[in-house]
């Protein structure tokens, strides 16, 4: 296919944000219940990111890192599940077990003990039939989806984050890069607070 961002932008428009409406429902019912989440929402990606993505290399290679983008890149769908407290990942994550065909699941957490960044469970899961339109071919949508569930502060941490320091445009100093970490330091302390008032309040 030559033009595969145009390719992508005609499926945007045509059927990818009415799956992702679709699907958010989908999870919206079947967390039904669940306590202590904050909100779940579901997304097409866009086409300019799409676009972006496509055409990014491997830095160790050089080589573009999708072959074919449209079936490589599995994030052309992507939902999030907010929650409270820690414990409530685990929850939401038994759930997802039940209900969805999992294809790969896993928990994102900075490399050293001595670091703080970004956490969150991530999950891989099959698009469910029932959540494409009546008419559009199987073979036109994204076999998977990217589902994230987060707590609160993590949720915060990591949109921050990623507005200010990979959004910046210059490389961020020495003095800048430590006070995001010392916030990533704090987000994380608040994180495991709350979860323990919470367990010492309600056991």
């Amino acid at each position: 296919m030559k033009d595969i961002p145009a390719e992508y932008r005609r499926r945007y428009d045509l059927f990818l944000q009415e799956i992702a409406k679709r699907l958010q429902a989908l999870i919206i019912g079947h967390l039904e219940g669940t306590p202590h989440i904050d909100r779940i929402s579901a997304r097409a990606k866009s086409p300019d990111h799409f676009s972006h993505k496509a055409q990014s290399t491997d830095p160790d290679t050089g080589r573009i890192r999708y072959a074919n983008p449209l079936t490589d890149i599995q994030d052309q769908l992507g939902a999030r599940v907010i929650v409270f407290y820690r414990d409530d990942v685990a929850t939401v994550c038994e759930v997802v077990g039940r209900y969805f065909r999992k294809i790969e699941e896993r928990e994102l957490v900075p490399d050293s003990q001595w670091a703080f960044g970004y956490f969150g469970q991530h999950f891989i899961l099959g698009v469910p039939r029932d959540v494409i339109p009546e008419g559009i071919s199987v073979e036109q949508v994204p076999r998977f989806f990217e589902l994230q569930i987060k707590t609160l502060f993590q949720h915060a941490w990591s949109e921050a984050n990623h507005d200010l320091g990979y959004k910046a445009r210059a490389p961020l100093s020495p003095d800048q890069e430590r006070r995001l970490a010392y916030t990533a330091a704090q987000a994380w302390g608040a994180d495991r607070v709350f979860a323990e008032l919470y367990a010492e309040l309600h056991t």
